[in-house]
């Protein structure tokens, strides 16, 4: 930079070594300006100047195209007045510009992929990458980077699909004690109900659960919430029905472990004659189907094209796939008039209930005439749960499930559902059940997938009337996210879904409502190490 005075002080010129510039020149007339006055003037500028090209040279160092705050005014300013302008926004362009060329072509076969940031920073140097093939490799970096997240979802859905169908070796564990409990202990043998109260299992002044399981830990949970919550304990009775290989370990516990003044009876499905594969045709119907084993116990990633599938809709077809839903177990609660035959009125009940509320009142809602007392799960803002139509359930491109069925109407839940059984035999429901499982055996399982409450929704179709949401809370199976204070006020709350509250992989923060339920003084508890982290 130079500073030229004319010889008559009229005019100073600032020149930068590229040239003359006119960006500042002062013209000075003699009689208007003294000495001190050009003195100071010259002084002023021989500070500003080097102050704004040493501005000019962090620019150029460290890059900088943006600022906001005044103190880096001179940033911005001094690259434009000395005439250098930041070319980062072009590049920047011209950058994006090859990504979106590079997203159109297809990937280079030849392409080697480093195997980390380090290494591919280390091949630049030294092979000396243009902008294109940088953009192939970090394209290509990144969608095997997403492939592995999909594989490690899907792989994780799988291995939960899997947690969530064994038995936890504590809860297998207290089945084989209790049932050579019942083999060595006459005590764990004794009648149930004691034989004077034998009557009461017929008496409809009582309030009458029915809970069909072969966990007895959950059972065990369901009975002693319900008693603990109960205002009338006393007018109580649970009718507990398993399987023939659970039947002898869930009769000693509740000989063992009584809850008076509550009552339980203990029936296996074997001693129901008329439970045959003959009398059933959910039996016949499940048994004589050629793939429906395969279905439910075979490879459950064969055939599935993953690359069309989202994590949440495989995560849906597995749990359809649940060994549990070819059990007679979970089909028995359609035969409820033929089990209880002087009965007027139940409640039935899955295992993954907890009652945190007197369930008195449920006998005393009026069903209009309608069979099944049940919460509807098409009016909440849960997705997950809360948000079900039938469409939600049904394969509407099946040309019968078309023609009958409506794709809007709303679903309700089974899990917690009084049944009114004297409207209940007066219809055809079992019927209709039978003739639309069996259509959806010979159609492959293509009408539905999702279990029994499919099938039920179209048998009860007309015969439900919807009871107020805060008697069954579902969902806390299904996601994390539960509200706790909703839980907390919910008369039954429901683990529907996959992460029971009995599993390692149940949610930690909702397992307390189901655990204080757990008798862990109990010596058989104890021994099996339940739920022992």
């Amino acid at each position: 930079m130079q500073l030229h005075v004319s010889p008559s002080m009229r005019s100073i010129t600032i020149s930068s070594n590229n040239g003359f510039i006119d960006l500042m020149k002062i013209k000075v007339a003699a009689r208007h300006i003294s000495y001190r006055t050009l003195f100071h003037t010259i002084l002023i500028l021989a500070f500003l100047l080097p102050f704004v090209f040493i501005l000019t040279a962090l620019v150029t160092l460290e890059g900088v195209n943006k600022c906001s705050s005044f103190d880096c005014l001179g940033r911005r300013l001094g690259p434009r007045l000395l005439g250098r302008v930041d070319d980062s926004g072009r590049l920047v362009k011209d950058f994006y510009k090859i990504l979106n060329q590079v997203n159109t072509e297809e990937i280079p076969d030849d392409l080697k992929l480093p195997d980390s940031f380090d290494q591919l920073v280390s091949e630049m140097k030294n092979n000396q990458y243009d902008a294109k093939t940088f953009a192939f490799m970090l394209r290509a970096m990144m969608e095997k980077l997403e492939r592995e997240i999909r594989e490690s979802k899907f792989a994780e859905l799988m291995n939960k699909h899997f947690a969530a169908s064994s038995i936890p070796k504590g809860i297998h564990c207290l089945s084989l004690r209790l049932t050579d409990e019942y083999s060595s202990n006459a005590h764990a043998r004794r009648q149930l109900p004691s034989p004077e109260l034998l009557p009461v299992l017929s008496n409809n002044s009582y309030h009458h659960f029915v809970l069909s399981t072969d966990n007895i830990l959950a059972a065990a949970v369901v009975v002693a919430s319900a008693v603990q919550s109960s205002l009338e304990p006393e007018k109580i009775v649970f009718h507990i029905i398993t399987d023939k290989k659970t039947y002898a370990g869930m009769h000693s516990w509740f000989a063992l472990n009584p809850i008076s003044p509550a009552i339980v009876e203990v029936k296996g499905v074997h001693q129901f004659d008329w439970l045959t594969r003959e009398n059933v045709p959910v039996l016949e119907a499940v048994e004589n189907h050629n793939g429906i084993r395969n279905y439910y116990h075979g490879n459950h990633v064969a055939g599935a094209n993953l690359s069309d599938t989202t994590p949440r809709t495989f995560a849906s077809k597995l749990q359809a796939r649940s060994p549990k839903y070819i059990s007679l177990l979970n089909h028995l609660r359609i035969y409820l008039p033929e089990l209880f035959p002087n009965l007027d009125k139940v409640v039935f009940l899955d295992d993954d209930v907890v009652i945190q509320r007197d369930l008195s009142p449920l006998w005393e809602i009026d069903l209009w005439g309608k069979v099944n007392g049940a919460v509807e799960t098409c009016k909440g803002e849960d997705e997950w749960v809360m948000s079900k139509r039938f469409r939600n359930y049904f394969n509407f491109s099946h040309p019968l499930i078309m023609k009958h069925l409506d794709p809007d109407e709303c679903a309700w839940a089974y899990g917690m559902n009084i049944f009114d059984l004297r409207a209940w035999r007066k219809t055809n429901i079992r019927e209709k059940y039978h003739s639309w499982l069996k259509e959806n055996l010979k159609s492959n399982l293509t009408m539905w997938k999702l279990g029994t409450l499919p099938p039920a929704l179209i048998a009860f179709k007309g015969h439900v009337h919807p009871i107020d949401p805060s008697w069954h809370m579902l969902g806390l199976g299904y996601q994390s996210k539960t509200n706790i204070d909703n839980v907390k006020r919910a008369a039954v709350i429901h683990y529907n879904g996959q992460s029971k509250p009995w599993l390692q992989i149940g949610f930690e923060h909702l397992r307390p409502f189901w655990t204080k339920y757990v008798n862990y003084s109990n010596d058989f508890v104890r021994n099996c190490h339940i739920l022992e982290s």
